[in-house]
């Protein structure tokens, strides 16, 4: 009898370290990301695509542009993947990135009820756009959260010349809150906001919000991933995150993303340069 409990012991033991040994061998890297890459369903479909080829795990923290570049520059991720381009291109010439590979493309459209009460349908420009809905006292809701969509809700603004201190009161609700929470209080709201096209295309709780503005050099998004610099984190995967930018912008990681569909709507457009 005390053979075998001993024996029983020693088995549990040696289970317990094969699983420790597994957890230790398990490969992983970690993406500071864009919500939209999240919430439009993207990452859901491409990714798993990726571990079963590679046999790395992505595991992924998605928030805002801003506060994904801020994770990415305390060495809190390995690989960054967001959507303001300034930023991105600012993070590899402060030396946290090795270098920005162009992977997709969709755009921003602006959103609002179907009576359209600041008569902006059709608008040929974001900004007379914009202009409509301050004028008519309509509510726009604005993420708030120094995310890519927010910037460029803001560099927006200020080619209408509007400041700052003016988007206040009533019409205009701040949310810090990311694109699909942002999406719903307009829709609470009846109110507008500016929506990337992937989050808006997942987003089920529409009610009576439709695309009113979309079109244009003003409103197109680009995406690029950025591996952080091991030369200053040296703890980063740098050979696995490499892995993982490559399978993103090769033949068969593009045509990946542009097969991703909606209801028969793409929602990114692949753009690897060769």
């Amino acid at each position: 009898m005390k053979k075998f409990s001993s024996f029983l012991v020693a088995l549990t033991l040696l289970m317990g370290l094969s699983h420790i040994a597994q957890a230790v061998e398990q490969r992983f890297i970690t993406v500071a990301s864009t919500t939209s890459t999240a919430n439009s369903g993207l990452f859901a479909y491409l990714l798993p695509k990726f571990t079963e080829e590679t046999g790395i795990e992505v595991r992924v923290i998605a928030v805002g542009t801003g506060q994904a570049i801020r994770i990415a520059r305390k060495g809190d991720a390995d690989v960054l993947f967001v959507h303001h381009r300034p930023s991105e291109d600012k993070f590899v010439a402060d030396g946290y990135g090795t270098k920005r590979y162009d992977v997709m493309y969709n755009d921003f459209i602006i959103v609002g009820p179907e009576n359209d009460p600041a008569q902006i349908k059709n608008c040929t420009s974001p900004m007379q756009a914009l202009l409509n809905i301050r004028q008519n006292k309509q509510v726009f809701v604005s993420r708030g959260d120094n995310s890519g969509t927010h910037k460029r809700e803001l560099s927006i603004w200020k080619t209408t010349d509007i400041t700052p201190d003016q988007l206040q009161g009533n019409w205009y609700r701040s949310t810090g809150s990311g694109m699909g929470a942002a999406l719903n209080i307009t829709a609470g709201m009846d109110g507008y906001t500016l929506s990337d096209r992937g989050t808006w295309l997942a987003f089920k709780n529409k009610r009576k919000l439709v695309i009113l503005c979309e079109g244009g050099d003003a409103l197109l998004n680009p995406y690029g991933v950025i591996a952080v610099n091991k030369n200053r984190f040296p703890h980063i995967k740098s050979q696995d995150s490499q892995i993982f930018i490559d399978w993103l912008v090769s033949d068969k990681g593009q045509k990946l993303i542009g097969s991703f569909k909606i209801n028969g709507e793409r929602l990114f457009t692949p753009n690897a340069q060769k």
